[in-house]
């Protein structure tokens, strides 16, 4: 089979429609060509010869896994270690700050292969040492968090890691692993990685410090970014601070958050007034 097999609009819309469904993601029709581009070999491995007989299987009991698989390929998103550096200035110089050596929990909500997430704990521990600090990193990958949990990545990537970080914090591989970088295990191990959609508020009662979603609603429609939002709202404690993209904003949507800057928003904490009034 080639890389130029063709994809009906009818198999095109059905996988479009999935991803939406699940995922919340809108995939343009000007994207057919990654869509073949990603699943191609995934057809060549079951044998199908079209993808309407493709996302048959993926549709079937039997093709449970494959879902996954094919959800894994069509999300996964670019991302490397310090980008938009901005907000990571904003989390030492503004945040860390404010907490006053109390604990900092911090949700990254889409930490994709990892390089986000331990962007974040590697400013954590050169400016809370060995605190109280703990990061949430969940994805709707499984793929790509079975990546970030080894904390090893090619050495290219480390271009945006500033020097000191690099020497306190990464160690170059050796052997089978040269031309690799891997996280230091002490690092590594304040970070949990949880398989979560965004598409539904996390379970119990726990409340973050900061929660950084950057680059993803970029790929949903304003219904779901609304929704997403308060998801994440519910688990953001009063006062604490909502992280987007640079090329992200809530404009048009109804959720009662300051803008400290662009991409940058902050949760209000109730007034006396407000909570006098819950205590009675």
């Amino acid at each position: 089979m080639s890389t130029h097999t063709q994809i009906s609009p009818f198999a095109f819309h059905k996988i479009r429609d999935y991803v939406y469904r699940t995922a919340g993601i809108i995939i343009g029709n000007d994207k057919t060509a990654m869509v073949t581009g990603r699943l191609w070999r995934r057809l060549e491995l079951y044998g199908h010869t079209t993808y309407e007989a493709y996302f048959a299987y993926v549709s079937s009991n039997e093709g449970a896994q494959e879902r996954a698989t094919m959800l894994d390929l069509l999300t996964t998103n670019e991302t490397y270690f310090f980008r938009e550096p901005a907000h990571f200035d904003f989390l030492r110089d503004e945040i860390i700050p404010q907490q006053r050596n109390n604990k900092m929990r911090i949700w990254c909500a889409a930490s994709s292969t990892g390089e986000e997430p331990h962007s974040i704990a590697m400013v954590l521990a050169d400016t809370m040492g060995k605190g109280d600090w703990e990061i949430l990193a969940t994805d709707i990958s499984g793929k790509v968090l079975d990546h970030a949990r080894t904390g090893v990545y090619r050495a290219e990537r480390i271009n945006h890691i500033p020097d000191d970080y690099l020497k306190n914090y990464c160690r170059r591989g050796i052997g089978e692993y040269d031309g690799m970088l891997a996280v230091v295990p002490s690092l590594r191990s304040r970070i949990k990685f949880e398989l979560h959609n965004l598409l539904h508020a996390r379970q119990g009662n726990e409340q973050f410090d900061v929660i950084f979603l950057r680059n993803v609603l970029i790929y949903f429609d304003q219904p779901t970014k609304q929704k997403v939002i308060e998801n994440l709202m519910q688990s953001l404690r009063p006062g604490g601070w909502l992280i987007l993209g640079h090329c992200e904003s809530l404009h048009g949507l109804n959720l009662g958050l300051t803008t400290l800057r662009p991409s940058i928003y902050r949760k209000p904490v109730a007034s006396a007034t407000v909570l006098r009034k819950l205590a009675v």
